[in-house]
């Protein structure tokens, strides 16, 4: 008999203290939880080569994270904070608005850098969570040039606050080397596709010496991966949108693994929305919305690495449908008992796919 879960299957109590606010030592000395069986192991990152097959395919999110978040003040002096959600064509962006008071559509804003912003309205239609604008120039050079990381909330920096300007230098410089994957290559990500922090130059020779292969997706993840659900019926939650796309060697490089009876390993839940999100549509290419949830059947993916994610998060509900709804608790609660540390700067869990 089938269940129906309700946002509050999705809840559980974090102790702040294992938030993570700062990056590891080094990428693979984070701590990897093989929860691959019911008999869990504690063990680091380094040692995921010996935890693979010869024969199987590792799929990696290849997108770049860009410093979208930009900061500037209406014509009237109010403060405001933009995080460009994507570039679109003609200097146009699309992007979160944090203000005290939205401005009328028109308004022109100046930004920190000395450029400006003009509001065009709401996205993708007049009801959209997101705005349009409108830059005086072309927006990947002024985010590169007068924009800030887009930590998630749950880092405090100074950079998440009007105070930007005084982050220290040594955070800035950690965060520009270290929230940004070893590989990626394709700017446009608003948040980083965290399971993939991890792998360093190291643990990606281990690979290949155990005989693993390697292939990429893009998605451009947004900012709203990080908003939880709030309506108690998940079939209430309307799910924010990302691009992504596969290229053509990447379909081949799943079709040679299958053929030699090798897994497709998804390093992170974007890697999973992409490769889930075409063998549900036949789309190589486009917008997604996918939401999985415990009940989705899996067409592509067979093995998973993954963060650990936030309480009544998509995220998590993705991982209760992949690895099963108990098995996840009990990871929760082992990771909790044992000092995991969680979130994008946190840990690591392996994860198989549940069979019926």
């Amino acid at each position: 008999m089938s269940h129906t879960y309700t946002l509050s299957d999705f809840d559980f109590e974090l102790p702040e203290s294992l938030i993570a606010q700062h990056p590891a030592s080094e990428r693979s000395a984070s701590r990897l939880l093989d929860g691959r069986s019911a008999e869990f192991a504690n063990r680091t990152f380094k040692e995921l080569p010996s935890l693979l097959k010869a024969g199987d395919l590792l799929v990696f999110n290849d997108t770049q994270v860009v410093k979208a978040r930009l900061f500037g003040e209406k014509p009237t002096g109010g403060k405001l904070e933009l995080l460009v959600e994507r570039v679109l064509t003609n200097h146009e962006v699309v992007a979160h608005m944090k203000v005290s008071k939205k401005p009328p559509v028109g308004t022109e804003l100046l930004m920190v850098g000395g450029y400006t912003a003009t509001l065009l309205g709401r996205w993708p239609n007049e009801d959209g969570q997101l705005f349009r604008f409108k830059f005086s120039d072309e927006p990947h050079t002024l985010m590169q040039a007068h924009g800030h990381m887009p930590l998630p909330p749950y880092i405090e920096r100074h950079q998440n606050t009007a105070d930007a300007q005084h982050e220290t230098e040594e955070d800035k410089a950690e965060d520009e080397r270290r929230y940004q994957t070893v590989f990626a290559k394709h700017p446009g990500a608003a948040a980083a596709p965290t399971a993939a922090l991890h792998f360093d130059e190291g643990v990606l020779q281990g690979l290949e010496a155990q005989g693993v292969s390697r292939a990429s997706v893009t998605l451009h993840v947004g900012a709203g991966t990080f908003q939880p659900v709030k309506t108690e019926n998940l079939a209430e939650h309307r799910m924010h949108s990302e691009w992504y796309n596969i290229p053509p060697e990447t379909i081949q490089a799943i079709a040679d693994c299958r053929a030699r009876g090798g897994r497709v390993v998804a390093v992170g839940t974007t890697s999973v929305r992409t490769l889930e999100s075409w063998a549900q549509s036949g789309l190589t290419s486009g917008d997604t919305q996918i939401f999985i949830t415990p009940g989705f059947t899996f067409k592509v993916v067979d093995v998973l690495i993954t963060n650990f994610h936030l309480p009544k998060s998509t995220l998590l509900m993705l991982v209760s449908a992949f690895a099963g709804f108990d098995h996840m608790h009990a990871l929760y609660r082992h990771a909790i008992a044992n000092q995991y540390r969680f979130f994008s700067y946190g840990d690591a869990m392996l994860l198989e796919k549940k069979t019926a």
